[in-house]
């Protein structure tokens, strides 16, 4: 048994979908969250950056001593993830390798879409693992840069008119492709699901990466022997590094439960 926290971050709101999953499939497990919202989105900046920024979240994260942590983030775990294992002694996971996986059983006709941050798209990371578990499958990528700004603002629902056209103009090229499989590589997307899905329709597979590398997880730690074998449901503590009220207040509707006052501001440029 081991009762150590795990750790997950992302530049915002969008990792609590893997939060939410990590939640459901290991309720005793202790959650410690960071989300980077003093400086969301990752998505456009450059590989440097975005490896200064992940070693400093999981310099924070590592001052809870946790037994894992995992970049519920897609733009992270395309670009720093190699660098962020070498570099450390605890065991890091990442979306991209559970999500390729999943889209590679899931697709009927070998071809699959890929919706990310331009960071993620320009990567090539999700084509690379798609191409080594499905040789030949055809990946038609798009890079939607405004999503998680959306996302950010609350702009998520159906009904939603700015939400709806930007995602039928993000996704026109994807659909033309045909593809029967959508990977939604950016951990925000989900949130969007149900304006992606019927935009889409439905004889389209959505795949989301935070509950596919939530799945991922559970399945190392029962392997390695590192689960929390307490009873009852663990401790949940979320750190962001811009307004903890503003992200309380999606962060509540998102996980159905409120999270008002458990939410704290923390200097990341510290670690």
């Amino acid at each position: 048994m081991d009762t150590r926290p795990i750790g997950v971050f992302d530049s915002g709101l969008g990792g609590l979908t893997a939060v939410r999953e990590l939640a459901r499939i290991m309720p005793e497990e202790d959650l410690v969250y960071f989300g980077d919202t003093g400086r969301v989105p990752y998505g456009g900046r450059s590989k440097d950056i975005l490896v200064r920024y992940a070693r400093q979240d999981v310099a924070f994260l590592r001052t809870f001593n946790p037994k894992a942590v995992v970049i519920a983030c897609g733009t992270v775990s395309s670009t720093a993830l190699d660098a962020l294992r070498e570099e450390n002694g605890v065991p890091i996971f990442g979306v991209v390798e559970p999500a390729a996986r999943a889209a590679a059983q899931l697709t009927r006709n070998g071809r699959v879409g890929l919706i990310g941050t331009k960071a993620t798209i320009r990567s090539g990371a999700y084509e690379r693992a798609l191409a080594r578990l499905k040789p030949g499958v055809e990946v038609t990528a798009r890079a939607c840069p405004l999503l998680v700004s959306l996302v950010e603002n609350g702009r998520f629902s159906p009904g939603d008119i700015v939400a709806e056209t930007i995602v039928s103009e993000y996704l026109a090229p994807v659909k033309a492709a045909g593809a029967d499989t959508l990977i939604l590589g950016c951990t925000h997307y989900p949130l969007m699901r149900a304006v992606i899905s019927a935009c889409m329709g439905p004889g389209v597979s959505l795949v989301d990466v935070g509950e596919q590398c939530a799945r991922w997880v559970k399945q190392q730690l029962d392997w390695d022997g590192l689960r929390n074998g307490r009873p009852g449901a663990g401790r949940r503590r979320y750190y962001v590094s811009d307004s903890a009220g503003d992200f309380s207040e999606l962060a509540s509707v998102f996980l159905g439960e409120n999270v008002a006052g458990e939410v704290e501001q923390i200097d990341i440029t510290a670690y």
